[in-house]
């Protein structure tokens, strides 16, 4: 970045641009040269921290900064608004810088003789490419316990073995042709063994534990097919079991055919889908559930949900096509299908299914979605198009996509997605290391963002995760947190007796196998600091019996920073209340920060399995937004009691929009938004709101328990000319149950007479 000034600090905005620009510095790349070690740099491959593992599970590290407030000194500084104090005053906002020249060093005094081990070292864009950090009990003996020929700068947390009074950061080879410049500098020490062991991760050999199976082109076929087939057999009506499996498969060719279930995650660990080619089928079946009332009928996929694809290359045998019948909660993202003719999205013949993504996606064949109700295709291409239509489907910055038409076909097409940042993902290097991907944020796109080219972004060493596996407590959880850790939550059933809490901005939070998390004491599941660039991906929230007022709360009550330049952004998030087990939850998701991006939501009060009755699993809402500048993008929302999306902030978007109302409504008077309203809408903007838009939205009624209920409408929004809607569809399913309108007081009523109502646009 060119500054045209070095004098004074940075704005809040351009920190958070500066930051942002130098992201790839959450990436050590370079060697790491432990106290007494040779000075080497490894360009080719990510480093290593080493740091003996029985010195490190001795105590673990706090959570205080013991350098913020301390007497800090410098070399040298740029000038007196830069002094070496700004680097540990505890405001991000502050810096020291130095002179432009080389070597420099910032000093801090931790007042006594101290453990140390872990620094965080938060560059500005004027960073130490090579640097070391010391200790020292008189300022003038010195020991390494770090030091690097080729750092990236960003935010930079290292872990460390050593005991000092001081420390020393000396810089040695700047990044840039100015200083070294530090916004601030953490220093943890032991905690004495009393608090949680954070292990760390061996990015070469790191422990996933027993439900990831990884394939690598060494493994026998045989071995390789056998474990998918055990995994097929005790997923495939396995609905709501604890089992949680990922397969995956380093870069190579492989035979397989995957008979994807229930809670099972397949998934490529190349840079590129095609880094990985199964020659075979990734497939779907609808072969399980009864359709209808003979028992012999299958071909009812509308339950095959919590299941995923993702970085795969499929090449299917010559002539045969694949299938992917699938309804909520199974992604189809980031994949590339090869030579089959066509995917169908159903059974094939007679079948049904409700629901579904692509994202990401290039599929050289045609898309036949048959009995599909509604799906949604994002930032994907169609080789040879798309066949068919039920309600909604909509396409956004897809190329092969039909042309745009509503109802008949009911095609919702739109030309680029305005903003997007794909999902996290792991790979493996060739370096033999395990990374995290992190996809840089885009701007009006069309087709994937791999298929033209590597995909922009930053990765992440898996060194810098703490990889969770189910008995982990939330106190260690946490830990890892506050010294900076990303997680990486391995396939299982968690369940939590307090909140993790994220409160740093660019932490990374991703799960494998539909990892579970179940809040059993009435907290949240999860809460994120109104900091930017979170990412939330791969994880099912499995409400616990004790209430809980929320599940996932992204950013406080009232939050009000701006991140345009950097949002926080949801990757295939679920949440579940009631199925498994009675669960309870007022809200489900609730966005109070500005500038999130949704991508692949399913908030589901269950209307079967365990625990299921109107006073049983009960649940207001399933997504409140309080936040402005809030994107989603493929939204799922059923069942729940009250509005089921409350929309509260301002200049809100939604691409695809799918809901059923609660099945189970025992009477009119127990359901009611209000004085003259029948019901609560599925989609409530608030009557505040100047600025919202939504395109492709459905909302279906089966209310079965009594079939008399009414709805009086299925979306109601204000009327103003800044909230528009477009492509709107109201269902009563079977013709039980009444809507009476599909937006507001428009679009005529849907029953057993009109089972379905269409609005093009509103106003």
């Amino acid at each position: 970045m060119i500054f045209s000034s070095r004098a004074g600090a940075r704005s809040p905005v351009l920190l958070r641009r500066s930051l942002a620009l130098a992201s790839a510095g959450l990436l050590l790349a370079g060697a790491v040269v432990a106290s007494g070690e040779a000075d080497t740099a490894e360009a080719a491959t990510p480093p290593t921290t080493h740091v003996p593992t029985q010195q490190r599970a001795a105590a673990a590290c706090g959570t205080t900064n013991l350098a913020q407030g301390r007497p800090a000194t410098a070399s040298s500084t740029e000038n007196a608004g830069l002094p070496a104090s700004a680097a540990v005053d505890g405001n991000p906002g502050t810096r020291w810088g130095s002179a432009f020249s080389d070597p420099q060093w910032l000093q801090i005094d931790l007042g006594a003789s101290t453990p140390i081990c872990q620094l965080v070292l938060s560059w500005e864009a004027a960073y130490g490419r090579a640097f070391r950090v010391e200790v020292s009990d008189n300022a003038s003996t010195w020991s390494q316990v770090y030091a690097t020929t080729s750092g990236a700068g960003g935010t930079q947390t290292l872990d460390v073995t050593g005991t000092g009074r001081y420390v020393r950061i000396t810089g040695t080879q700047r990044g840039t042709g100015y200083g070294y410049s530090l916004w601030e500098v953490t220093v943890r020490g032991s905690d004495g063994g009393t608090g949680p062991v954070v292990p760390p991760t061996d990015p070469r050999n790191p422990d996933f534990g027993p439900n990831v199976s990884v394939f690598s082109p060494s493994t026998p076929q045989a071995e390789m097919q056998n474990r998918l087939n055990q995994i097929a057999a005790e997923m495939h009506t396995n609905q709501f079991g604890t089992q949680r499996y990922a397969a995956l498969w380093k870069p190579g060719t492989y035979t397989a055919d995957v008979n994807l279930g229930f809670y099972t995650q397949v998934a490529g660990l190349g840079l590129s889908p095609d880094d990985v080619n199964l020659n075979g089928h990734v497939r779907v079946e609808a072969d399980w559930l009864q359709q209808g009332d003979n028992p012999n009928n299958l071909g009812n996929a509308t339950q095959n949900f919590w299941r995923s694809a993702e970085n795969l290359a499929v090449t299917t045998p010559p002539g045969q096509i694949e299938r992917w019948a699938v309804s909520q909660a199974a992604p189809y993202r980031r994949m590339h299908l090869k030579g089959a003719p066509e995917i169908q999205l159903w059974n094939g013949g007679d079948g049904w299914a409700s629901g579904g993504l692509f994202a990401d996606t290039k599929i050289d064949g045609r898309v036949v979605s048959g009995s599909q109700q509604q799906w949604l295709s994002r930032n994907s291409e169609f080789g040879n198009g798309w066949a068919g239509s039920v309600w909604n489907m909509v396409f956004v910055g897809t190329r092969g996509a039909p042309p745009h038409n509503f109802p008949n076909p009911s095609h919702t097409v739109i030309g680029q997605t305005p903003q997007m940042r794909e999902k996290p993902f792991l790979y493996f290097d060739a370096a033999g290391n395990y990374n995290v991907f992190v996809p840089a944020l885009r701007s009006n796109t069309v087709g994937t963002s791999w298929s033209n080219g590597p995909a922009a972004g930053s990765s992440i060493s898996l060194s810098q995760f703490y990889v969770v596996k189910p008995g982990a407590s939330v106190a260690t959880i946490n830990a890892a947190l506050d010294q900076g850790k990303h997680l990486l939550f391995t396939p299982g059933v968690y369940h939590l007796n307090d909140t993790i809490r994220v409160t740093r901005a660019d932490t990374v939070v991703l799960g494998l196998g539909l990892a579970t998390l179940v809040p059993d004491t009435g907290k949240a599941a999860i809460t994120v600091a109104d900091v930017g660039g979170v990412k939330l991906a791969g994880v099912l929230v499995d409400a616990g019996a004790v209430n809980s007022p929320v599940l996932i709360q992204v950013g406080p009550r009232g939050s009000s920073a701006n991140h345009a330049a950097n949002p926080t952004s949801l990757h295939d998030v679920y949440a579940r209340i009631g199925g498994a087990h009675v669960g309870r939850a007022t809200v489900s998701v609730e966005v109070n920060s500005n500038n999130v991006i949704g991508d692949h939501l399913w908030l589901w009060r269950g209307d079967h399995g365990e625990g299921i009755g109107w006073d049983l699993n009960t649940a207001a809402n399933g997504l409140v937004v309080n936040g402005n500048n809030v994107t989603m993008h493929g939204l799922f929302v059923e069942h729940y009691q009250e509005y089921e999306v409350l929309w509260n902030g301002n200049h809100g978007r939604t691409y695809f929009f799918q809901n059923e109302f609660p099945y189970d409504v025992p009477n009119q008077a127990s359901w009611s938004s209000g004085p003259g309203t029948q019901g609560w809408a599925a989609y409530k903007v608030a009557n505040h709101v100047t600025n919202h838009e939504a395109w492709g939205v459905g909302s279906y009624s089966f209310f079965n328990t009594n079939p008399s209920i009414v709805a009086s409408r299925s979306f109601e929004v204000p009327d103003t000319p800044g909230v528009r809607f477009h492509s709107l569809v109201s269902v009563s399913l079977g013709g039980v149950g009444t809507i009476a309108n599909v937006i507001n007081n428009t679009g005529g009523t849907a029953n057993a007479a009109t089972q379905q109502r269409y609005v093009t646009n509103y106003p």
